[in-house]
């Protein structure tokens, strides 16, 4: 089969490896679709190079069942949660597979990810992708959509709310368009002129570039002098950050999503003075995947819009290059649609 590999400083190949055989516990799944999330961008830029397939949002049909395997049937859909613990813990237990008390792997990071013909993962990590969705959005929500969702509803927006949102990347999109479904007035908060005029066509109700002036002045001016009732940094970037936390209200709420990268608040004006309350939000359980899922078909909400291009895996390299010029909204590896 065929595996896209990271070989360093934005170059990547397309290699030949064995078709995978499922061991007791497994599943094989033919991959129908694999996203590009921002995250990914980190080891494709980096100088070393990796021996492993990327990509972390899989989503196929499943091909073959290892022994002892119960549940899942041959032709299934499925989106596949990215990472696997030791299944007997805590967290393992609520579908947390990411936090395992005993270390979990990440698939597409160090073990083989879905950006190849078939992925190889414990069935336990399948979770059912509605016969309404196509796999292009299945993969969206197995990481970047189901990581806005998770935080969308921590930060318990509804109708009541003005939700500001910061960068408009696939998360942040993806923030924008379950924060309007949820009810929320949304402020979308964004360098790129293109990626704001996606997040209008996604339903913001307003936008604000940083570059044309401060943006917690910008969102004040939006909300009545007050600040947002809440907040939300897709970014990992320290400034976004810091801002994220200043433009809520007293007694609002904000959270970081965006990942690496540092911040420097000032606890008592910018926190306990004011009555914030601020989360962390990493990705989702498999139950939390399962939910978006089921709330993207119930509520309605296009999706599809938020994929912007779709590539096959032979275009690895224009893809890749694609996504880091950061012009648009979610990049989607298509084999089977």
């Amino acid at each position: 089969m065929r595996g896209v590999v990271f070989v360093g400083d934005r170059r990547l190949e397309v290699r030949e490896f064995p078709d995978p055989v499922p061991g007791p516990g497994e599943v094989v799944v033919k991959m129908g679709a694999s996203g590009i999330c921002g995250s990914d961008l980190h080891p494709y830029r980096a100088s070393r190079a990796q021996t492993n397939i990327s990509g972390h949002e899989p989503c196929g049909s499943v091909a073959a069942l290892g022994p002892g395997v119960e549940g899942p049937k041959v032709g299934d859909r499925a989106m596949i949660h990215h990472y696997s613990g030791c299944g007997v813990c805590k967290y393992c237990r609520i579908g947390y597979y990411q936090l395992c008390v005993h270390g979990h792997k990440t698939y597409g990071l160090r073990d083989h990810g879905g950006n190849a013909d078939y992925i190889l993962v414990p069935a336990a990590c399948l979770v059912h992708l509605p016969d309404e969705l196509s796999y292009a959005e299945g993969a969206a929500i197995a990481c970047g959509t189901g990581t806005a969702y998770m935080a969308v509803k921590k930060l318990d927006v509804s109708g009541r709310d003005t939700l500001a949102v910061y960068g408009q990347g696939p998360v942040g999109l993806s923030a924008t368009l379950l924060a309007k479904a949820m009810g929320a007035r949304v402020i979308a908060v964004d360098v790129a002129a293109a990626r704001l005029e996606l997040a209008r066509g996604l339903g913001a109700d307003e936008v604000v570039n940083p570059t044309e002036g401060d943006p917690i002045e910008a969102i004040r001016s939006l909300t009545h002098g007050e600040g947002a009732d809440a907040t939300l940094d897709c970014t990992g970037n320290a400034t976004a950050r810091a801002q994220t936390v200043r433009s809520a209200r007293i007694f609002g709420r904000a959270c970081f999503v965006g990942e690496g990268g540092s911040v420097t608040l000032e606890p008592s004006p910018d926190i306990i003075h004011r009555h914030l309350t601020l989360y962390g939000s990493w990705t989702f359980p498999t139950v939390g995947l399962e939910e978006c899922a089921r709330f993207v078909v119930d509520r309605q909400v296009p999706l599809k819009k938020l994929i912007t291009h779709r590539f096959r895996l032979e275009q690895a390299e224009e893809a890749l290059r694609t996504f880091d010029g950061g012009a648009t909204g979610k990049c989607v590896f298509v084999m089977d649609e």
